[in-house]
């Protein structure tokens, strides 16, 4: 998959090209063909000797632990590795100073881009810490030279940069796509002029501070989770940053001046000294096939116990005690002015908040929707420009947007809670009385145009759509969009309209944040700009999923190397709660993670597939079915054999006790272990309440797992699973797959692009 993947193909480009003497550009990550036909058992063995090793090693914790006892099973457990006293050790290549352009060229069946990239000292130097303030200035989705000179004038597709950091150098990387008849060569042009802005000093320094603020709320936001927390220590520990440097990063930051950063352009990011990638939309001459190869399927031994796993097993441990939602005590609902209902629970633990107003309306109910508010976001009022609200939240640290979905409208805004009654100012401001600008939504239109034939350049849209098709038809939400017609003929007054309307409909309010209820409340009544009675949701448009009384093949165009495949079922079951226990069960056993039984049997048995999973998907609302999917990405050539063992598998489920005695450990020890915390317990109630319940649904599937048998869920699938008919979902080129065999599977329809996109 990554010989044909575009980003993984740019990506290899660029670290070759920067790094000709340094691994990082030596090799790939996965190795070449070669090495990965003619493995060798012995120098893995070697190689794990010599560098996993305690000396070599760190252990980066972070949870409801107590470090003492934490310490105590480390030492326990890792206390007696023995450290290589011959530990090699690595030296770094010095790499040639680049005095002149390096020009690469990329072929691949994705959109064309344009992406730059500078050499850089490693992640744990000065020069890097000041490279990222560098790149905030460039580019913030907000407020940054490139978001405003580029991406709100609308003078490119889109646009962005970031810095890539490793231990013993990083990179500066700038990117853009084209618009409509643009060459890379101007979009090159563009980005290099944004930079000679910063070299030259021509920025506004107060956004140095706004860069603090907002560095600040990213680290707030990463210290939320273990996840995050745990990968501040690894960091530390691979980019070797002394731990007292890693926490007074920011602090550090907040010292560098406009001087510092224009000296650090100017020696690093000089108009010379950097690699430019054309990423050209065409057949890459240079692909190689891997044939496939003759694959004995491994017997497997699901219900053989190694020593090793018995005297795991015979470890005596603290059962954690799960920790579910009692949505009475958890959050609270109040009434907010004109009578609308309020979802709120407080932020105890710093000073994040997320304020949410949710519509029970989109593009289901009008298609424009989505257009209006991406016009939104090149949008001023009469008292401020498009750069000047983008520049205030930037400056407050919050971020505002609109997202309408299928049938719900979000209007997000989220940051510093010390600076909400600010940013709600802003955005309601800007939701009642943005103005109309013609010069942007005719370059907004041509971006919509040029996106779209991008997009059917992208594989994993094209397949997204085609099964969109099968679960809808030919009229899908995916096709529930303007034409290029109505686009141009639009009047931009009437996405003006609807961005003005939509407070005006009944609509919920969510909060999650550190103000109180009164506080909050009054910031509702003081700000949210509402009538005093709200309109009622207009009707929408209903979609219903379409039922599969028989199988079929729908066959839809890509020339790629790969297949991607879905098998879609649904005999218009409702939802029932008696029934989620084992549904979670089947998936956690069947389809659901490594140890299932689709994994162990295309993946680990024969080799049949890159990506393999099957789930038995609970409805998101009461008004839908229960449906059933697979999917697959696997070679060309191995498609056939790929279908007929998941058809196998599917219809004569596997029967293993020690893996359904695994799987339901799993998913005890998940729910035992998981907890719903922070802005998750309101979306929790919210999906809860769409299937009619009153309380967290775990907890009967707590209670009812703990005493199933492996009987159970074979009865289950025999009710729910075996027999099923299928609607197939295949992206590929024809002319490589097995077409003939495939026809004796089910009859086949192929479909165009133009049918699955809804558009030429």
């Amino acid at each position: 998959m990554t010989l044909t993947d575009d980003d993984n193909k740019v990506l290899d480009t660029i670290l070759s090209s920067l790094y000709p003497n340094h691994p990082y550009g030596t090799q790939t990550i996965l190795g070449t063909q070669e090495e990965l036909k003619n493995p060798s058992i012995t120098n893995i063995k070697i190689f794990f000797k010599t560098w996993y090793v305690p000396n070599n090693m760190a252990i980066c914790l972070s949870g409801d632990l107590n470090p003492d006892e934490s310490i105590a099973i480390i030492d326990k457990y890792f206390g007696s590795l023995k450290a290589n006293h011959s530990l090699p050790t690595f030296n770094k290549s010095n790499e040639i100073p680049i005095l002149s352009p390096i020009t690469k060229e990329v072929l691949g069946l994705g959109a064309e881009r344009l992406v730059l990239a500078w050499r850089f000292p490693g992640a744990g130097s000065d020069k890097f810490r000041t490279l990222q303030v560098v790149s905030q200035i460039l580019f913030n989705d907000k407020a940054g030279l490139i978001d405003l000179n580029l991406n709100q004038q609308q003078k490119v597709l889109s646009a962005y940069c970031y810095p890539l950091g490793f231990a013993d150098y990083s990179a500066f990387v700038m990117e853009a796509t084209p618009k409509e008849g643009q060459t890379l060569d101007e979009l090159k042009q563009l980005l290099l002029n944004e930079l000679n802005t910063l070299r030259n000093g021509i920025f506004d320094e107060s956004i140095l501070e706004a860069n603090i603020n907002n560095f600040k709320l990213t680290e707030i936001q990463q210290l939320e989770t273990n996840e995050g927390r745990a990968n501040k220590l690894l960091n530390s520990f691979i980019y070797d940053i002394k731990w007292e440097d890693e926490v007074n990063s920011i602090n550090n930051m907040a010292k560098l001046t406009k001087d510092d950063i224009v000296n650090l352009v100017k020696s690093w990011l000089k108009d010379d000294n950097y690699v430019a990638v054309y990423k050209r939309q065409g057949k890459d001459p240079n692909e190689v096939n891997i044939a496939k190869p003759e694959i004995t399927p491994i017997i497997t031994n699901r219900d053989t116990m190694s020593l090793f796993f018995k005297e795991i097993m015979k470890n005596q441990v603290e059962a954690i005690e799960p920790v579910f939602l009692d949505f009475k005590k958890d959050l609270k609902l109040m009434t907010a002015k004109s009578n609308i209902p309020f979802i709120y629970k407080k932020n105890e633990d710093n000073d994040l908040f997320e304020l949410i107003y949710m519509f029970e309306m989109g593009n289901c109910h009008d298609k424009a929707l989505s257009v209006a508010f991406k016009y939104l976001e090149y949008l001023g009022t009469s008292e401020m420009s498009p750069a000047t609200l983008k520049n205030e939240f930037y400056k407050l640290a919050c971020t505002f947007f609109v997202h309408p979905g299928m049938e719900r409208t979000y209007v997000i805004l989220s940051g510093l809670n010390e600076n909400l009654p600010k940013a709600m100012q802003c955005f309601e401001n800007l939701m009642s009385n943005a103005v109309v600008n013609k010069e942007a939504y005719e370059k907004m239109v041509d971006g919509i145009l040029k996106t779209r034939k991008d997009d059917k350049l992208n594989q994993i849209t094209n397949f997204t759509n085609l099964v969109n098709y099968a679960i809808y038809g030919s009229h899908s939400p995916k096709t529930n969009i303007l034409s290029e017609e109505e686009l141009i003929n639009l009047y931009p007054e009437e996405l003006i309209d609807r961005i003005h309307r939509l407070n005006s409909y009944k609509h919920r309010i969510l909060y999650y944040g550190p103000n109180s209820e009164d506080e909050l409340l009054s910031l509702i009544n003081r700000y949210h700009n509402i009538p005093d009675l709200l309109l009622d949701i207009p009707e929408g448009y209903s979609y219903p999923r379409l039922e599969t009384p028989s199988t079929k093949i729908y066959l839809a165009p890509y020339d790629a190397n790969q297949i991607y495949m879905t098998q879609y079922s649904n005999r218009n079951e409702k939802f029932n709660t008696s029934t989620e226990p084992l549904r979670e069960m089947y998936n956690e056993y069947f389809g659901y993670n490594m140890s299932s039984i689709v994994f162990q049997e295309l993946r680990e048995r024969r080799g049949l597939a890159y990506s393999a999973s099957a789930m038995f998907f609970q409805p998101t609302f009461l008004k839908y079915p229960y449906t059933m999917r697979t999917q697959i990405i696997t070679q060309n050539d191995k498609m056939i054999d790929a279908i007929n063992t998941f058809n196998h598998i599917i219809n004569d489920m596997p029967e293993s006790e020690n893996t359904f005695n695994l799987a339901q450990e799993g998913l005890i020890n998940r729910l035992r272990t998981e907890r719903i915390t922070k802005m998750n317990v309101l979306w929790a109630y919210i999906n809860a309440k769409d299937l009619g319940l009153e309380t967290d649904p775990r907890i009967e599937v707590y209670r009812d797992v703990q005493n199933m048998r492996l009987s159970d869920l074979v009865n289950f699938q025999k009710k729910w699973i075996r027999g099923r008919t299928f609607v197939y979902c295949i992206l590929g080129n024809k002319h490589d797959l097995n077409i003939e065999e495939l026809r004796k599977i089910a009859p086949i329809e192929e479909l165009t692009q133009e049918q699955i996109f809804g558009y030429k």
